[in-house]
């Protein structure tokens, strides 16, 4: 029996602005590509074994089972899947055999570069859906600290507790983050964050 031809990415990581992010990423980069989200990694190997994926994107921190066992798992299931793992910053991932690996943090357009030779050879231009705007008024060095706070997935409390300010005024960071970025929710700020390069 002919294996199906694979035709989408499988995202495994939790649900964050970082996923977010990284899904935007693709969609732009990739549109017409489908794909497939996950978050439990007990579940990630029945999906790989139901179908090839052109490529699984793996959060190395995902919780639910150790990664050198989901990796030899997944191993088994499809060998021959090809497979990248974005490492977590506190080097669990640094000793692990995995095909591609790579740090969580890398910038975006070396994801994409690094995804292109098994996504069809190149990315795709960014798609005009609309000139990306110019920002208004200069992004302060407060906002910026806000937005990688933001980026990194931490709440209004969190942001304001490392800032030593108060939750309303991170509130207000967050409004002229949106405004000046031309975004209507925190997932495209980061989107247009990362496209910026203002965050990695």
């Amino acid at each position: 029996m002919l294996s199906p031809t694979p035709t989408a990415v499988l995202v495994a990581a939790e649900p964050t602005l970082y996923r977010a992010g990284l899904v935007a990423l693709l969609r732009q980069q990739w549109p017409a590509l489908p794909l497939t989200l996950t978050a439990d990694a007990s579940q990630l190997v029945d999906l790989v074994r139901a179908q090839p994926f052109q490529a699984l994107i793996l959060d190395g921190g995902l919780p639910g089972r150790a990664l050198p066992e989901l990796l030899h798992h997944l191993r088994l299931a499809r060998p021959g899947q090809r497979l990248l793992v974005l490492a977590p910053e506190d080097g669990r991932a640094s000793a692990v055999p995995a095909p591609l690996l790579v740090p969580r943090h890398i910038a975006p357009g070396t994801l994409a570069a690094t995804l292109a030779p098994w996504l069809d050879a190149s990315p795709c231009p960014p798609q005009p859906r609309r000139a990306p705007q110019p920002v208004p008024t200069r992004i302060s060095r407060r906002e910026l600290q806000v937005l990688h706070l933001v980026a990194n997935d931490h709440c209004n409390q969190e942001i304001a507790d490392h800032l030593f300010v108060s939750v309303r005024t991170v509130e207000s960071h967050r409004r002229a983050l949106l405004q000046k970025s031309g975004t209507r929710t925190l997932a495209g700020l980061v989107a247009w964050a990362l496209r910026q390069g203002m965050v990695a």
